[in-house]
């Protein structure tokens, strides 16, 4: 983007960013450090949510972008939606099953 001066797309990329990137690599730490916290019903639900809902939601936001249409409002929504509630059940799993040990 820096290079040829558009930042036209910076939404998808900060969204890649945060929630590609740097989210799931904090769940992949904290699911390599506990491994039978990841073999919960939970965390694979919250895998699968995560993984399903960022693409679709990313694929709206890049047409609502480039085409300038506002049809696919409902497309990122619904990716968003996904993808929060993976994120919910994450932190709802974390609370509930870490614990600390004395």
């Amino acid at each position: 983007m820096s290079i040829v001066h558009s930042y036209t797309l910076t939404p998808v990329h900060v969204h890649i960013n945060l929630l590609g990137w740097t989210s799931l690599t904090l769940a992949g730490f904290i699911y390599y450090l506990f491994p039978a916290f990841s073999e919960s019903k939970l965390a694979k639900l919250h895998v699968w949510l995560h993984n399903i809902g960022l693409p679709v939601m990313m694929i709206g936001l890049f047409f609502m972008i480039v085409l300038e249409n506002q049809a696919f409002t409902p497309v990122v929504a619904a990716g968003a939606t996904l993808t929060a509630i993976g994120v919910l059940i994450f932190v709802y799993h974390i609370l509930k099953n870490l614990k600390s040990e004395r």
